[in-house]
């Protein structure tokens, strides 16, 4: 029998499976689980245990960012416009978002 916390956490958790690798993408602020407004920026974390990572990425989403403020002119097939994979999950849940790694080199 499956516990009610695992079947309603209390905290929002993701599971991914990103480049055929699993890891665990989560939010420190339940109000991303019932309070819509709460998804204008906010914080995730993402530990994937692989041995090149060697602590939780801290990643700020932003929704409400405009595509438009990224450079003029770029090909966005371009090397330099890729997206790691981890970005391109995130906006499968919030479409047009901008995740911004807080320092760290994107990884995944």
């Amino acid at each position: 029998q499956v516990s009610p916390g695992l079947r309603t956490p209390r905290l929002p958790v993701w599971l991914c499976s990103v480049l055929g690798r699993h890891s665990v993408l989560f939010g420190t602020d339940s109000r991303l689980l019932s309070d819509w407004k709460s998804e204008r920026i906010f914080h995730l974390y993402f530990y994937s245990g692989q041995q090149e990572q060697t602590q939780t990425a801290h990643l700020t989403i932003d929704t409400h960012s405009h595509h438009w403020e990224e450079a003029q002119g770029e090909d966005p097939c371009s090397p330099g416009k890729r997206r790691p994979a981890l970005e391109m999950a995130i906006r499968t849940r919030w479409a047009g978002a901008t995740v911004s790694w807080n320092g760290t080199d994107p990884f995944f």
